[in-house]
């Protein structure tokens, strides 16, 4: 597990300035996170949460100290579904030396705007706008507007884009440079839809539990099962190519 001064404890790097490539700073973040991506990296970078070196040929360099303020970031997300507005605010007061107490999204005024809910008085999962997700994402009003006609990129019903949909868009992105078009993506979008219909039923009665502790529970079953349905997924691509191939 990657743990920083905030958490109580150094990682194996943490006096070791030497730069580290965006994939290196992976591999360190997913001992504690596994679920993060290098384009969520990326989004953090966008949204001013962390701002690791360049090199002249524009490549990021990152140190160590870069590290632990991506897992600050993380973990307050995680733990108390704090907006990346107030992170940020509440870092940046860290850094300038002063003594603050780690703020909390209970009671009122506990959302902030362009932010869901999940619980009543809490923030849940950062959204961004439209004009975030495109910067973030690197990618055109076009794009975008074709891709939601597919229904591969969503808003919330607030406007406003969940973090993870920078992925998406990315991934899309990504695809798209190969010749895959939107109508080509349609048959992924709709298995995902039905593999979470399937991850609901399985988790949907630990939601419902009046304990908090079940429901928390609920949450991290649904990732589990999304992972391994994604690795699965993976596993199943892998090996039908293997049979075509040969």
């Amino acid at each position: 597990m990657l743990r920083t001064p905030s958490g109580g404890a150094g990682h194996g790097t943490a006096a070791d300035d030497r730069p580290m490539s965006i994939g290196t700073v992976l591999l360190q973040l997913r001992e504690e996170f596994p679920e993060v991506t290098i384009s969520k990296i990326r989004f953090l970078e966008a949204e001013g949460l962390v701002e690791p070196q360049r090199t002249p040929s524009g490549y990021r360099k990152f140190v160590a100290a870069d590290v632990e303020r991506l897992a600050q970031v993380l973990r307050m997300q995680r733990d108390h579904y704090l907006p990346l507005k107030v992170i940020r605010e509440h870092l940046d007061a860290l850094a300038r030396g002063e003594q603050v107490a780690l703020p909390s999204q209970d009671g009122e005024g506990g959302e902030t705007e362009g932010e869901g809910t999940g619980v009543p008085g809490r923030a849940t999962a950062a959204r961004i706008g439209r004009a975030e997700l495109l910067v973030a994402a690197e990618v055109t009003e076009s794009d975008l507007d074709d891709w939601e006609s597919y229904g591969l990129v969503a808003p919330a019903p607030d406007g406003g884009y969940d973090a993870e949909m920078v992925t998406v868009a990315r991934l899309v992105a990504d695809l798209g440079r190969f010749g895959l078009e939107p109508r080509h993506l349609r048959a992924m979008r709709a298995a995902a839809d039905r593999e979470a219909g399937l991850i609901e039923q399985v988790v949907a009665p630990l939601r419902r539990h009046r304990n908090p502790q079940t429901r928390a529970h609920a949450e991290a079953t649904a990732r589990e099962l999304a992972e391994l349905s994604v690795r699965l997924h993976s596993a199943l691509v892998h090996t039908a190519l293997q049979v075509r191939m040969h």
